[in-house]
C-alpha cells in the first residue's frame, strides 16, 4: 500500500495555519502571480517563507501554484519570479504550460514540480511523458473513472506519483479549461481571473423579441445548465487507496478557515482509521457523513469516479450553498485569565450555544459567557467582522481551535 498524502489548499496564511494544524500532509498556495486564482488572497514571499517555516516545523510540505496558461508576455515575468521563490523553502511548484515548466527546469531545478490538472492529463502516455520530462507528479484529469486510474498506475514507473482532486467545487469545462468567463466578461478563467459563469442563471430570448427571457427548462426560478454538485469521496477512501493514488488533492483555495479545517480533519481521520482497520472505517463512516456535511457545499456527488455522470450530477433549480455552520473565528492565543482572542468573522452574542473544533477530532459544544474588546470593555454581541475580540467560554480552548455555530434557519 502506498502512502497517502491529504493535500489541502490555503488562500492565506492564516488557512495555511489551520491545514496544518487539522491534517494536512501537505498545503498548495498561490504567490502574487501566474495562479489560477487571481482573486484569493494569495502569499507574498515573505508569507511564503513563514508559511513554509511553519509548515516544515510540523512536517507538513508546501506546493505552490503557477498552473497559468502562459502567454508571450508572461513568459519573461515566470522567469523572474521563479528567481524570487530561490531559498523560499517550497517543496514543489504546480505547473501546466510546457513554457512554464522549461523555465522552472533551468532556473529552479532544485525545485520539484509538479504537472496541473490543467494540462489535461488523461492517460499513461501523458504520464510517461512528463516523467521523462523530469516532473516527480502528475494530477489527474478530473474526468477519469477508477479504472482508468488503476490502469494508469499500472503502467508509470512505481516512483512517479499520481494525485487526484477528491473533494470540492467542480468546473463545468474540461480539466478546468474554460472560455466562458473571457467571452461573457473579458477575465480570462485560463490566465486566473474566472468570474464562475458555470453558476449563474440563463434563459432563452427570442431574437425578435428582446426583453422577454424564458426559462430554459419549465421552473419558475430559471435554469442554471452547467451548475455542478460538489465532489466528495469520503465514502469512498479504501478505493481511493488502493487504486495506488499518492496524493488526494482538496479543491478550494477560495474557502475558509472553517472549510478547510472541517474537510481537512474529516478526510484525515477517514484516511488514518482505513490504514488502522478497515473495519474501523466502516465503524466511524456515518461520522465522516456527518462531519463533511458542516461545510460549505453544493450537494455532492462522486464525480466521474464510477463512470461518465448523469443528469443527477447537476443542479438546474438554483447556485445557493449548503450552510449547516458558521465560522465564528479562529483561536489565536489563550490569555492570562483564560480567554480566546480572534479575529471575528461572523455575529454571535453572549448567551450562544457555539462549537469549539479541536483538530484531534473533538467537538466541545459551550456557552459564549462574555465578549470583551482589545481596550477591555464588555460587549453584548460581535456585529463587527474582522473585530479582535476576547471571548470567555465555558469550554477549554487553545490556539488554532475553531469557533463555529449552527446556522439559524
Amino acid at each position: 500500500m502506498r502512502k497517502t498524502e491529504l493535500l489541502v489548499p490555503a488562500g492565506s496564511l492564516e488557512v495555511l495555519k489551520t491545514a496544518v494544524m487539522f491534517g494536512a500532509d501537505a498545503v498548495y498556495i498561490g504567490g502574487e502571480a501566474f495562479g489560477l486564482r487571481a482573486k484569493a488572497h494569495n502569499f507574498s514571499l515573505e508569507e511564503m517563507r513563514e508559511g513554509c517555516k511553519f509548515a516544515h516545523e510540523r512536517g507538513v510540505k508546501v506546493y505552490v501554484t503557477a498552473n497559468i496558461l502562459a502567454h508571450n508576455e508572461d513568459l519573461e515575468g515566470v522567469e523572474e519570479y521563479f528567481g524570487e521563490l530561490k531559498g523560499i523553502g517550497i517543496d514543489a511548484l504546480i505547473i501546466s504550460d510546457p513554457g512554464v515548466f522549461a523555465i522552472a527546469k533551468r532556473v529552479v531545478p532544485e525545485i520539484d514540480v509538479h504537472i496541473s490538472t490543467q494540462a489535461n492529463n488523461t492517460n499513461y502516455g501523458t504520464y510517461l511523458f512528463w516523467h521523462q520530462m523530469g516532473a516527480q507528479r502528475v494530477v489527474a484529469a478530473r474526468e477519469l473513472t477508477f479504472e482508468e486510474l488503476k490502469e494508469i498506475r499500472e503502467k508509470i514507473p512505481k516512483e512517479m506519483e499520481m494525485e487526484c482532486f477528491i473533494h470540492g467545487s467542480m468546473c463545468i469545462s474540461y480539466s478546468g479549461r474554460c472560455l466562458l468567463s473571457n467571452f461573457f466578461t473579458g477575465r480570462d478563467a485560463n490566465q486566473g481571473s474566472c468570474t464562475h459563469p458555470c453558476r449563474w442563471k440563463y434563459a432563452v430570448a427570442e431574437e425578435t423579441r428582446p426583453g422577454e427571457y424564458m426559462p430554459v427548462y419549465e421552473n419558475e426560478r430559471g435554469t442554471y445548465l452547467f451548475n455542478s454538485k460538489d465532489l466528495c469521496m469520503v465514502e469512498h477512501v479504501p478505493e481511493l487507496i488502493e487504486t495506488g493514488i499518492d496524493s488526494f488533492k482538496i479543491e478550494g483555495r477560495m474557502k475558509t478557515a472553517l472549510y478547510v479545517a472541517t474537510v481537512a480533519r474529516t478526510y484525515r481521520k477517514a484516511i488514518d482509521d482505513y490504514r488502522k482497520s478497515p473495519k474501523l472505517y466502516r465503524q466511524n463512516l456515518e461520522w465522516y457523513k456527518e462531519e463533511i456535511g458542516k461545510c460549505t457545499y453544493r450537494e455532492y456527488t462522486t464525480g466521474f469516479y464510477f463512470g461518465k455522470p448523469g443528469e443527477d450530477a447537476q443542479i438546474y433549480n438554483n447556485s445557493t450553498y449548503i450552510k449547516s455552520y458558521t465560522y465564528l473565528g479562529t483561536v489565536e492565543e489563550m490569555d492570562s485569565r483564560g480567554f480566546c482572542k480572534i479575529e471575528q468573522k461572523n455575529k454571535f452574542s453572549v448567551g450562544d450555544v457555539i462549537e469549539v473544533m479541536k483538530p484531534d477530532g473533538r467537538n466541545l459544544q459551550t456557552v459564549v459567557r462574555g465578549i470583551y474588546d482589545e481596550k477591555g470593555q464588555m460587549q453584548e454581541s460581535a456585529p463587527h467582522p474582522k473585530q479582535v475580540l476576547y471571548v470567555d467560554l465555558a469550554a477549554e480552548a487553545e490556539a488554532f481551535d475553531i469557533l463555529r455555530a449552527e446556522t439559524r434557519s
